[in-house]
């Protein structure tokens, strides 16, 4: 291994050798971890419509997930206890199965419009409990499934990574076509659809299999 880092800054190997590398954590970013959902998280969460998930099988095989819907999906059951509802996807199950493994669980909440985002971790247990999933239901479907996370940790990220990808502004939106469709890739990647049929199955879950 190289014996001199960029910079000419030793290689980091070790816990401490990261600390040295980046100094002592600021006091602030130290304090402002809470071990509860409090009035900002909870309102933060009624307003997020996206997430990301992230998971582990246990041998160090993670897994990051996208969940969305409208804002307020994800239930505050209490300030120390969310539930994720379960909408139809495409049943590989790596979440549900990742957490039969190992519960623990990170999630970063996205607002569209606010760079900063809400980050919560702790432990997951898969949840089907017909009385708190009801409510969740969405277009008269009522979810069958979803994941309860146990707060352990949570706090706001400041907004540099979004400001820097500049994730909101319109001028930086992709135009589609410039990019192959799902349908496509997925059918030169497989070699085991047409193209056009994919794109056809595609259209019409999004059309009619979101809930």
């Amino acid at each position: 291994m190289d014996n001199q880092g960029a910079g000419g800054r030793p290689p980091i190997r070790s816990q401490e050798d990261l600390r040295a590398h980046f100094g002592q954590v600021n006091l602030i970013a130290e304090k402002k971890v809470l071990h509860h959902l409090d009035k900002f998280c909870r309102d933060f969460i009624a307003l997020s419509p996206f997430l990301v998930l992230a998971t582990s099988d246990g041998n160090g095989h993670a897994d990051a997930s996208p969940r969305g819907d409208a804002p307020g999906f994800v239930a505050v059951l209490d300030d120390k206890t969310l539930l994720i509802p379960d909408r139809r996807g495409n049943n590989r199950v790596d979440t549900f199965g990742n957490i039969i493994a190992s519960p623990g669980i990170g999630l970063i909440f996205m607002v569209p419009g606010i760079n900063e985002t809400l980050r919560v971790n702790g432990r997951a247990e898969i949840s089907q409990d017909a009385e708190l999933l009801a409510p969740l239901a969405m277009q008269n479907v009522v979810p069958i499934i979803g994941l309860k996370i146990h707060v352990e940790e949570t706090y706001f990220h400041c907004g540099k990574a979004l400001m820097r990808s500049n994730l909101w502004s319109p001028a930086a939106q992709v135009e589609r076509t410039s990019f192959p469709t799902l349908g496509r890739i997925i059918a030169e990647q497989t070699a085991a659809i047409e193209t056009e049929v994919a794109e056809k199955t595609l259209e019409e879950g999004y059309r009619t299999r979101l809930y």
